[in-house]
């Protein structure tokens, strides 16, 4: 399970570098924050179970904030 912490730190560093190119800071900065938790979690040798609860938080934190953001920031339409 720790090395699935790991990829997940590859493919977030892979979103951190393709938003830092297309101009989006914040977007960068977000992935940065990410990949650095995922692979301070990929080396921690944790149990199993506990991997499985830190992504569950991961996910709930997640989707609590994509919910509000897309609730009360996001403007719709395009421009």
């Amino acid at each position: 399970m720790d090395r699935m912490f790991r990829v997940l730190a590859f493919w977030t560093g892979i979103f951190t570098v393709m938003f830092y190119a297309g101009g989006m800071m914040e977007a960068s900065i977000l992935s940065l924050v990410q990949t650095a938790f995922f692979l301070t979690v990929g080396f921690l040798k944790l149990s199993e179970r506990m991997y499985i609860y830190i992504f569950f938080s991961y996910l709930t934190v997640f989707m609590i904030g994509f919910t509000y953001y897309s609730s009360f920031i996001l403007v719709p339409g395009f421009e």
